[in-house]
């Protein structure tokens, strides 16, 4: 599969802001650069063209093109759990759905995510896959991620249960071709029929099996992870919970060092003391998703998640059908802030839940840091984390359209 980060930017060029990547570079000074492996109090970056070339400490060696000493820079955030936003959603399957989903995200800054897609038939699954492994190849996304028809009917959550079906190595593998190689991560409930071989043929295939929506003991949790599954997909919600006599799969996933778990940070899905405390059992493979539906970056009103018709009131995204949760009307940017203001963690570690973390899971080389050599994705936060700028891949992102008073030079002492 072609290296999805060097494609092109699904925002086109930003407007009324300076060109970042010009002959010379530009130099953008800020009071903190968080890497987010080091901290730098304060900072500065260098970028030529789309990419990061210098990061350091103190001052920068000539004068910053861009100096925000009141911000803190952070990597762009990496999404690998989204199904929609600005009022349009990936199952809409249209070239402008994609469009419209990742410009929405974009604002918020979300420079990297993957387009989720839920049950549905066969044959508009193989469809959706197909169309939006184009958009993979482009650039504009990373990958996809199947969240369903593989689940557990008693832990279905917003998908349709007349659709749900078993992952027999027919239908596994006439997703895995539709692909074509842009499948990046499956959620399944490892304790249906085939779910064992499931596990290991999208194993095999270089897709992240991700164990969710299930109603798997411990052992079968366990047992899936031996075959190969490495993620739990938003961890607690829509999986057999924790009990003293069957821990089931939350323990198992907790508890096993290589598995990367998914949590929600929106004060809906999860009280702030379990996420608080998930976060801090395995600080360095937690991944803050968003779940978003098309809502996110939306009015309130009715919308559709697949067949399933939506209601959102208040922010909170429920089946007008059953009132189960349906998604969340989330973008990363306020699931950091939550995760920070509300349930007290460390911004250094929830950053690198929404970056470095998900990027490394998701198998991209060059997201996800600020370091040499990385695509210059680029978020900078105000002192209550409220996004200011963004940068993706050496461009500055017109804000506009999220923040009406944003302007290129706010914040900053010069400009290009």
């Amino acid at each position: 599969m072609p290296d999805p980060v060097r494609g092109s930017d699904p925002a086109g060029p930003a407007r009324g802001a300076p060109e970042a990547g010009r002959a010379s570079g530009t130099i953008v000074s800020a009071g903190r650069v968080l890497t987010p492996a080091r901290s730098f109090t304060p900072g500065w970056l260098h970028i030529i063209g789309e990419e990061i070339v210098e990061v350091a400490a103190g001052i920068p060696p000539r004068s910053a093109d861009v100096a925000l000493p009141d911000l803190t820079l952070v990597p762009g955030f990496v999404d690998a759990h989204v199904h929609g936003g600005g009022g349009a959603s990936f199952m809409d399957g249209t070239a402008e759905a994609v469009r419209t989903v990742t410009e929405a995200h974009l604002v918020h800054g979300t420079t990297s995510m993957t387009a989720s897609l839920v049950t549905d038939t066969p044959d508009r699954l193989a469809s959706l896959v197909r169309m939006l492994a184009d958009h993979v190849e482009e650039g504009a996304l990373v990958g996809t991620h199947l969240e369903g028809p593989w689940l557990s009917p008693a832990h279905r959550g917003a998908h349709d249960p007349a659709l749900l079906s078993d992952p027999t190595p027919e239908r596994v593998e006439a997703l895995i071709e539709a692909g074509r190689g842009t499948v990046r991560m499956a959620t399944l409930a490892p304790e249906l029929p085939s779910g064992p071989s499931a596990v290991r043929r999208l194993t095999q295939a270089g897709i992240l099996a991700a164990v969710g929506h299930t109603d798997a003991t411990y052992a079968e949790a366990r047992a899936a992870l031996d075959a190969g599954a490495i993620v739990g997909t938003h961890l607690f919600n829509a999986m057999r919970g924790v009990h003293h006599r069957e821990p089931g799969p939350v323990i198992a996933l907790l508890e096993d060092p290589d598995a990367y778990v998914e949590l929600i940070a929106d004060g809906i899905h999860l009280h702030p003391a379990v996420l608080a405390h998930a976060a801090r059992a395995k600080p360095h493979m937690v991944v803050l998703v968003t779940d978003a539906m098309a809502a996110a970056a939306a009015p309130d009103g009715t919308y559709m998640l697949g067949p399933m018709e939506v209601r959102v009131e208040d922010r909170v995204a429920r089946l007008t059908s059953t009132g189960a949760i349906a998604g969340s009307t989330l973008t990363l940017a306020r699931a950091v802030r939550y995760a920070v203001q509300v349930a007290g963690l460390p911004l250094e570690d929830v950053v690198r839940a929404a970056t470095q973390t998900p990027a490394t899971m998701l198998g991209l080389g060059r997201v996800g840091q600020l370091r040499p050599g990385h695509r210059a994705d680029v978020v900078a936060l105000d002192a209550g984390l409220e996004v200011r700028h963004v940068i993706r891949a050496g461009r500055w992102v017109d804000r506009s359209a999220a923040d009406p008073s944003w302007r290129p030079d706010r914040h900053t002492s010069s400009l290009p």
